[in-house]
């Protein structure tokens, strides 16, 4: 189900929220995680009931396992053996449904095997399920987690505000908040926050990323096809994209966090104005939070960090950024941008070294200006693969992008007829001009509510903002004025980015 459909809004967040109210008011409030456990269940089978049996057995198996190794660790009794199995159970679920088709292709490709195309269907939130299960079990390992009750242990996997496309949740985070926010109930504080978050992040998704994507679409659907991308066109196409998966996932991003508040749960903040980072370090710092510190907690630490020397260091880089590009698909264009983002931050972290104790590159608004440059454009141009469906279409955008295509024509090397460069007018550079202000020069919501701690970990409080959110008629006003606007103008549906994920 879609937070940004017509059902979810008028029918199912309406009564799952007066479930929750009533259980509270007649102090039922252990009746109140088995209510938030079975709606989430029905939001997640709501597209194809058939993947809740996958669900479930993937939530009883890692409880179960994760019980035993809680047990071990707490009398000292590391059940290593038993962690592997459950990671690897783990990662071989996703790499059944994921991968199998990529790495037959790999096979058939290299050793002639003849597997052809293996088409599995994709279940929904597979890639962030199967991660926050493995960082539990990893978590019973280290004696920072262990669940006795199998209903929280499903809320916590289920709960539907973070269940699609995240936030990647640690136990620790949330378990302690259930029994304390479920005793409560509703509070008036925490309604005015979920909605004025709510209503931001679906304004994000549908005003902003869906009208993007009108301008970027057609120009990767053309590449793909095989047409011939010029450089005004490859520019307009990429930077609509750069900026549509920017609101498409800062809007999911605000409306999970604002779902789970109208519940009392303060999730993790998962993206905070990435565009304005000055280094790809910064960027992912910034961008899908917990992904980050997922790849690195369990796998760039795990892996050595940069405890044994550069080459060592820069190496755990690259692997741990290869591996992130292709948990988000499996296919060589992601595999692509993430290696492309292991070379930036080898870069990064090298030019860091050899710039250490240069005191003038710090608040130097020139150096600032040129690094946020080279931050956007490096960012931009690795979308690029990471939104083609081939890398031949990948490559069409690219050599558009460095203005290669348009010497090909006159140089006789290609023909007129597959040169697609039409198309290109005002609208879509008004649209890129607007939605660039937003993402760089306007604070976000987090930064305007920071006085109400709307999530968990937001960073960069010591930025002073004229604007600051109350629960006041005013911003009340405010907020309904965008939700109507919102509403207004959703007349298609479209998917978030992130849930083919």
């Amino acid at each position: 189900m879609l937070f940004n459909s017509y059902i979810f809004l008028f029918a199912f967040l309406p009564l799952t929220f007066v479930g929750f109210v009533i259980l509270s008011r007649l102090g039922q409030a252990r009746w109140v995680i088995p209510w938030l456990l079975a709606m989430s269940l029905v939001f997640y089978g709501w597209w194809q009931p058939v993947y809740l049996a996958l669900l479930l057995s993937s939530v009883i198996a890692n409880f179960l396992i994760g019980a035993s190794i809680a047990r071990g660790a707490y009398a000292g009794r590391p059940q290593t053996a038993l962690l592997v199995l459950g990671v690897a159970g783990n990662l071989g679920l996703i790499g059944w449904f994921k991968y199998l088709g990529f790495f037959a292709g790999i096979s058939d490709a290299l050793m002639g095997t003849g597997f052809g195309f293996v088409d599995v269907a994709l279940p929904l939130a597979i890639s962030f399920f199967t991660f926050q299960q493995i960082a539990y079990l990893i978590d019973c390992h280290r004696g920072l987690a262990g669940e006795p009750s199998i209903l929280k242990y499903g809320l916590f996997v289920t709960f539907y505000p973070q269940l699609i496309a995240g936030p990647i949740v640690h136990h620790s985070e949330v378990m302690r908040q259930y029994e304390r926010a479920f005793s409560r109930g509703p509070s008036t504080l925490n309604i005015a926050i979920g909605i004025t978050l709510i209503a931001v992040g679906l304004f994000k998704k549908v005003v902003i990323a869906d009208n993007l994507a009108v301008y970027a679409t057609p120009v990767f659907t053309d590449a793909d096809a095989g047409g011939t991308i010029g450089f005004a066109r490859a520019w307009a196409g990429t930077l609509a994209y750069t900026l549509q998966i920017y609101f498409d996932f800062s809007g999911y991003s605000d409306m999970a966090v604002g779902l789970a508040r109208l519940f009392g749960i303060r999730l993790p903040i998962n993206f905070f104005s990435p565009y304005r980072a000055t280094s790809i370090i910064e960027f992912w710092r910034r961008w899908h939070i917990t992904l980050s510190r997922f790849l690195r907690d369990y796998l760039y630490i795990p892996l050595g960090g940069s405890r044994h020397g550069s080459f060592r260091r820069y190496s755990n880089l690259m692997i741990t950024m290869l591996l992130g590009g292709l948990w988000h698909g499996a296919g060589w264009t992601f595999v692509v941008w993430g290696g492309l983002h292991g070379i930036f931050l080898i870069i990064n972290h090298g030019w860091q070294y050899l710039t250490r104790g240069q005191v003038w590159l710090r608040g130097n608004i020139v150096v600032s200006l040129v690094a946020w440059s080279l931050t956007i454009l490096s960012v931009s141009v690795a979308w690029v693969f990471f939104r083609a469906d081939t890398f031949d279409g990948a490559l069409a955008i690219v050599y558009g992008l460095a203005g290669i295509n348009d010497l090909l024509p006159s140089m006789g090397l290609i023909g007129g007829e597959v040169y697609a460069d039409s198309g290109i007018g005002k609208r879509v550079w008004r649209w890129i001009a607007l939605a660039s202000v937003i993402a760089v020069l306007c604070p976000n919501i987090y930064q305007i509510m920071r006085r109400y701690r709307p999530g968990l970990g937001v960073p960069d409080q010591s930025t002073r903002i004229p604007l600051r959110w109350r629960p006041t008629t005013v911003w009340a006003g405010v907020t309904g004025v965008v939700l109507v606007a919102s509403l207004v103008l959703l007349t298609q549906v479209s998917e978030f980015l992130y849930f083919r994920f």
